[in-house]
């Protein structure tokens, strides 16, 4: 029997160096690629009870994997240091800080995605994907869990707004635009 089972993966090995073969490297590098972010999205799933498979795809797409999800919850704080289209240093140690509020290690993975975003702005579609990412985990979850969610979500969240003051150096201040920008990243939670 065991020789029956060598040849047949020695013959399945020899298709697949065949189709390969015609595949020039890029191709083989984006079948690659879809196949890590499809397994991806399955664990994604599995680990949230999410089931959209668009939104699964994307999160995978954008690179988050099972050891990255705690990094999702950072977007917010993200986002609302970069509204104004500036990073404070204030800002960027406030959202370190309820990274670590929160056990995010620095040198985790989720840590150095934060940092990633803290160094460049963020596409404008992040905040979308965060929305609807919080969106099928509430559905996944009780009222009281997403409660418990929401206020210490924007709570961080706002510590972040409040952490640069304004042009008179006050601190906390929270601008207009800081101020709108809570507002969308609260109506994940309503809708």
């Amino acid at each position: 029997m065991g020789g029956h089972d060598e040849g047949l993966s020695r013959e399945a090995a020899r298709l697949g160096d065949a189709f390969y073969e015609r595949v020039d490297d890029g191709e083989r590098e984006r079948l690659a690629l879809r196949a890590q972010e499809k397994a991806a999205a399955e664990l994604i799933a599995e680990a949230t009870g999410i089931e959209d498979p668009k939104l699964l795809a994307e999160l995978a797409g954008l690179g988050i994997r099972v050891e990255t999800l705690s990094a999702l919850t950072l977007i917010p704080l993200v986002l609302v240091a970069w509204a104004d289209g500036e990073m404070d240093d204030a800002e960027r140690a406030s959202a370190l800080a309820g990274a670590a509020s929160v056990g995010i290690e620095p040198g985790s993975l989720s840590y150095r995605l934060l940092e990633l975003w803290l160094e460049e702005a963020p596409a404008p579609d992040l905040a979308e994907l965060w929305q609807d990412f919080t969106r099928a985990l509430c559905a996944t979850q009780s009222e009281q869990e997403n409660r418990n969610l929401e206020r210490k979500l924007l709570e961080r969240t706002r510590q972040v707004a409040a952490a640069a003051g304004d042009e008179r150096d006050r601190t906390p201040h929270v601008s207009e635009v800081e101020e709108a920008c809570l507002a969308r990243l609260a109506e994940a939670f309503t809708g």
